[in-house]
């Protein structure tokens, strides 16, 4: 109720489908696996304008790998958040990009803090010794993206990391970066836009002094939504316009992309799979394409 009012009635019940009739694969405090006695953990940000469950498809899928996948929104920094009292509270829109990007960084900081404190003494018993908090990744959407590259150039806990179409702010852009790390963007065409080759430009700073493993990647025909669950969530009709002017992938396919570099990048940076996999999925996605100079 509080992302519609905040939405507008327009958004929310004319250009958006009735999500009470989406069909997930999760389940409510669902038990850990005893597959395996720890799993590593992934930390998902959205962006400034989207929530955790805008990623629900990726979540799911990583969670299938054998992941734990840690979301979070916050209040004044996420679109809207509601409270256990009940109390709505929307995002800030005064802050500076510095501010902002201090702010979510030290809200990924006391995050990956309380997950510490969830795996070494849980009270409910179902998280406690479970986390591989040695093995911990961390993802995150457009503004949630900068933050995960901002969170791993500061705390070495992060041990891989993934920008999805997120432009990077902060020291990172000047220090680089130690950790193995993956920018998967979306398609930029022919970057003739000043503030295109601008984001590019400082993200090819941070590539330039990567480790070994880090990855440049674009998506032809992918917009800023398509790695998310907006692309099959919207009315028909508006996404049909929207493709018009930013890109014509489809969502299932542009999530299909997303989620396969996702798990397979974690795959070989948090769990040692071969390196070789990577390269194997363009033959599967002949859209995914490495920017170059």
């Amino acid at each position: 109720m509080a992302l519609a009012q905040s939405s507008g009635r327009l958004m929310s019940q004319f250009l958006t489908k009735d999500l009470g009739l989406v069909q997930t694969h999760s389940s409510p405090n669902s038990p850990i696996s005893t597959k395996q006695a720890t799993y590593p953990v992934v930390i998902m940000r959205a962006g400034g304008g989207a929530l955790t469950i805008d990623f629900t498809t990726l979540a799911e899928n990583l969670a299938s790998h054998g992941y734990v996948v840690a979301g979070f929104d916050a209040p004044y920094r996420t679109v809207v958040a509601v409270l256990p009292d009940g109390r709505v509270i929307l995002r800030s829109r005064t802050a500076t990009i510095k501010t902002l990007l201090s702010a979510w960084t030290e809200d990924t900081r006391f995050f990956v803090d309380q997950l510490d404190h969830l795996n070494g003494a849980d009270s409910t018993g179902r998280f406690t010794g479970h986390l591989d908090m040695g093995r911990l990744g961390m993802l995150g959407y457009s503004f949630g993206g900068a933050t995960a590259l901002q969170f791993c150039h500061e705390d070495p806990r992060c041990k891989a990391g993934i920008d999805i179409d997120g432009a990077p702010y902060g020291s990172v852009v000047k220090e680089g970066l130690t950790q193995p790390f993956l920018f998967l963007l979306s398609d930029h065409g022919d970057l003739s836009a000043p503030e295109a080759r601008a984001v590019i430009g400082d993200i090819r700073s941070i590539y330039d002094r990567r480790p070994n493993g880090s990855l440049l990647l674009s998506i032809r025909g992918a917009n800023h939504f398509s790695f998310s669950d907006q692309m099959l969530v919207k009315n028909r009709i508006f996404i049909g316009l929207f493709q018009l002017f930013q890109g014509g992938l489809d969502g299932r396919r542009g999530l299909a992309i997303t989620d396969e570099y996702v798990h397979t990048f974690f795959d070989v940076y948090l769990k040692g799979a071969p390196a070789g996999l990577l390269d194997n999925l363009r033959k599967s996605y002949p859209e995914v394409q490495r920017i170059t100079r």
